[in-house]
């Protein structure tokens, strides 16, 4: 983080731990500041230059950010950066596929003769 966005999140420090609480009382209890400064970042603030915008309208974004709409962004994030097959070895991975491409074969040698 850059100097001016550094002291900027010092800022609006006091808008991020109120965020943080009201996270914690609906039992999300890992969510930290940065947590929020960063979705809001990534989010809410993509297409803004953050330096340009004014304290009160970050501190509203901040504060208006639903718990729902962070944990939303948050699996979608997660799920798009996980590899679901990480823990699986080559051979593992083989079979895998080549059940699903053998089952998709059969599939459609089914539906071949149904049009017969």
């Amino acid at each position: 983080m850059n100097e001016q966005k550094l002291e900027l999140y010092d800022h609006v420090m006091p808008a991020l731990e109120s965020k943080k609480s009201e996270f914690h009382v609906y039992q999300y209890t890992s969510v930290t500041e940065a947590d929020i400064w960063n979705y809001c970042m990534k989010k809410k603030w993509k297409n803004k230059d953050v330096k340009e915008m004014r304290i009160y309208e970050i501190v509203n974004d901040i504060l208006s950010t639903s718990p729902a709409k962070y944990m939303t962004h948050t699996q979608i994030e997660e799920s798009r950066t996980s590899n679901w097959f990480s823990q699986l070895n080559q051979d593992e991975l083989q079979v895998l596929l080549q059940n699903n491409i053998n089952e998709g074969q059969q599939i459609q040698r089914g539906s071949d003769l149904e049009d017969i």
